[in-house]
């Protein structure tokens, strides 16, 4: 059996409470301008923002809370509260300005007090007993709670708004810095770096205060309108990355504060800006800790795509197993496969013709042979330096470079043939096929 809970607020004869309510509702357009009055003392960096009626929104969300607080005082207590909108689009407004909702929080609870103080010298005018008027206050603090959380909502609803327009401005910034720019277009497509660009920008625009891209500005960069837009510094030198997602719904990389991250892509791409100041490398990893991907060179901030280039083809090398995944390359520390590997069929071609001599020897004793070669084209040192090199006997690297010359007659003598048996047996070895 389920005991009902003692309610000395209903224990209140209605014709009392109905006097109470009558004589707070009278009092509550004075009331709130006082609440106005003394929440603009205290916070004077409020701003009074006028309705369609020319009245300050503040002022007409104190009377509406008001108004619907003592309403309920006569439905009873234990009524489940309602909220006026109004309270949504403060919360709203904090997160359109940048704000957060501390200051906003701070206000209502003034406001509370100051209500809470006036309405318990009305319960004394009324002989409202003290343990009803407790139960009120308690009632007053659970409607405060509800009016913040009304502002919450609104302040995540400009939040998400925000980062959806921030995130499309964001693309289509990134659309600009991987555009190629046609041959002599000088210093990239859509950019013209500012006179005096400062280093870290200026503080975030509010959501919603995005203005639609200027079309009015002929001859208007792109790059740089969006980069503004955005608070994004336009850099010296960026460096592009490529990502490989570990799963489906993988967590997004925890990039720093001005690295443009892009997860729309099938394969997510960054924008790291200076890519060489100190420390950026250690952070970049970190960050990407759990992903798979490559990072471009550094170029000149024009040069992006270039930069893209060069990390979209090491990440088709990784998913080919012909580059380590599992973490952050850096494609300047791999650059013999990236220039080696990607020009597949020329460089097919190219061993088809300079490694024919080998197709009149067994597999395995071509692939010897070969490793042989190799190993003397990169030490052209005599047989002892070859053969520490490849772990066998000197005997056996002169037996192995006398069928070498036998083989290729005077094309090993000639440095431009040298240069091209050098370069395919690179690439082999570097697809594995040579040890």
């Amino acid at each position: 059996m389920v005991t009902a809970v003692r309610s000395a607020w209903r224990e209140v004869p209605p014709h009392q409470v109905r006097r109470f309510a009558a004589q707070a509702m009278e009092e509550v357009p004075a009331l709130a301008r006082d609440i106005l009055r003394e929440i603009r003392r205290e916070y004077p960096q409020l701003p009074l923002i006028p309705d369609e009626f020319g009245e300050p929104r503040a002022l007409v969300g104190i009377r509406q809370s008001l108004e619907h607080f003592v309403a309920h005082m006569t439905v009873g207590l234990d009524r489940p509260h309602v909220h006026p909108r109004v309270f949504q689009e403060f919360g709203r407004g904090e997160g359109m300005q940048g704000r957060s909702l501390d200051v906003l929080q701070a206000i209502y609870r003034l406001g509370v007090r100051l209500a809470w103080r006036r309405l318990a010298e009305i319960g004394q005018q009324v002989a409202i007993p003290a343990p009803a008027m407790y139960e009120l206050a308690e009632s007053g603090f659970e409607y405060l709670d509800g009016l913040v959380a009304e502002s919450v909502r609104g302040y995540a609803e400009a939040a998400a708004r925000q980062a959806g327009e921030r995130l499309q401005l964001q693309r289509r910034l990134m659309e600009q810095l991987f555009a190629e720019a046609p041959p002599g277009a000088g210093r990239g497509r859509g950019y013209r770096r500012p006179a005096a660009a400062p280093r870290h920008g200026p503080p975030a625009p509010a959501a919603g205060a995005f203005p639609p891209a200027p079309a009015s500005r002929p001859g208007a960069p792109p790059l740089a309108e969006y980069a503004a837009r955005i608070a994004w510094p336009l850099p010296e030198r960026v460096a592009v990355a490529v990502l490989l997602r570990p799963a489906r719904d993988a967590v997004a990389p925890a990039v720093a504060d001005g690295v443009l991250l892009d997860m729309e892509c099938e394969r997510p791409r960054m924008v790291v800006p200076e890519p060489d100041a100190p420390g950026r490398r250690e952070l970049l990893a970190r960050a990407a800790a759990g992903w798979s991907g490559a990072i471009g060179p550094a170029v000149p901030l024009p040069d992006a795509a270039k930069s893209l280039r060069w990390a979209a083809s090491a990440v088709d090398l990784m998913e080919r197993g012909l580059l380590p995944t599992g973490e952050l390359l850096q494609c300047t520390e791999h650059t013999e496969a990236l220039v080696l590997l990607p020009p597949e069929e020329l460089i097919e071609d190219l061993t088809r013709r300079r490694l024919a001599p080998l197709e009149r020897c067994g597999p395995t004793h071509g692939r010897r042979l070969a490793e042989t070669l190799l190993a003397w084209l990169e030490t052209r040192g005599g047989a002892p330096e070859v053969a520490a090199r490849l772990g066998v006997h000197p005997q056996t690297v002169r037996y192995r470079l006398r069928q070498i010359r036998e083989l290729w007659g005077g094309d090993v003598d000639d440095p431009d043939r040298r240069f091209e048996l050098e370069l395919v047996l690179r690439a082999r070895r570097l697809r594995g096929e040579l040890g």
